[in-house]
């Protein structure tokens, strides 16, 4: 087995429509103490992987970040995915992190970038944010055998991969492994409604305002209807007396 180029890597996807969005995230890795909040704030953008892309934030990486933190992180995601093992690895670290895990996905946790995000305590979704999760693949040169070996070792990954999808997701099983092998997009809502976030950041400030306009027309409402139940109709010469019968 070899490892893949970065171009090989996009190729896997089966869904190519957000391709070209996922190949310009930058690499950012860097950590922020919050005295305010009283936690530390971590950025990861970019491919999950080894150096042998410029652009990748790898196992090693966090692991060295980790060491030098303690208490509460938030972590501000936005990753196309990349190497599946990475992925474990970081998964790993940071349930072993000794504090609160939140995990802020600024824009895309796609394929191992979306096993990282299942180590939130707390996952929040930005407006217009996707999780995707699809099929383990690698290449692999050489006889039969070894493409069959290769296969089961795929088999065994992805189980142990949807092992932790399940330790959020709200379905079954098969339902998962359905879902990994068709290769699946989830919006916001949609990863709220399976389990795998927790809460969809909105704007709060146009969200109050919203609610205060709810608000106003709900009292009109209320206002109008009153009127009109005080309102008496007008009696007249014309109709005094009158016995109207339908």
């Amino acid at each position: 087995m070899r490892k893949m180029t970065k171009q090989e890597f996009f190729n896997s996807f089966k869904n190519q429509a957000y391709v070209n969005q996922l190949e310009k995230i930058e690499r950012k890795l860097e950590a922020k103490v919050n005295e305010t909040e009283n936690n530390t704030e971590i950025t990861i953008y970019g491919i999950i992987g080894d150096s042998w892309w410029d652009d990748s934030v790898s196992a090693s990486d966090i692991d060295n970040l980790l060491k030098g933190i303690t208490g509460d992180v938030v972590i501000n995601l936005n990753s196309p995915g990349g190497d599946a093992f990475d992925g474990i690895a970081i998964y790993n670290r940071l349930k072993k992190h000794d504090g609160n895990i939140t995990i802020n996905v600024d824009g895309w946790a796609c394929s191992a970038a979306s096993v990282i995000a299942m180590a939130a305590d707390t996952l929040n979704m930005g407006l217009g944010s996707m999780i995707m999760i699809h099929e383990a693949s690698s290449l692999v040169w050489g006889t039969k055998t070894e493409m069959r070996k290769e296969a089961d070792v795929l088999d065994q990954l992805e189980e142990g991969i949807i092992d932790i999808y399940m330790t959020k997701a709200k379905v079954s099983r098969e339902e998962v492994r359905q879902m990994v092998d068709d290769e699946t997009w989830f919006s916001a809502s949609k990863a709220i409604e399976i389990g795998f976030a927790t809460f969809i950041e909105t704007n709060v400030e146009a969200e109050e305002v919203t609610n205060l306009r709810n608000q106003v027309t709900k009292l009109q409402n209320e206002l109008e209807q009153y009127k009109n139940q005080n309102q008496s109709p007008q009696q007249t010469p014309a109709n005094r007396g009158r016995r109207v019968i339908f």
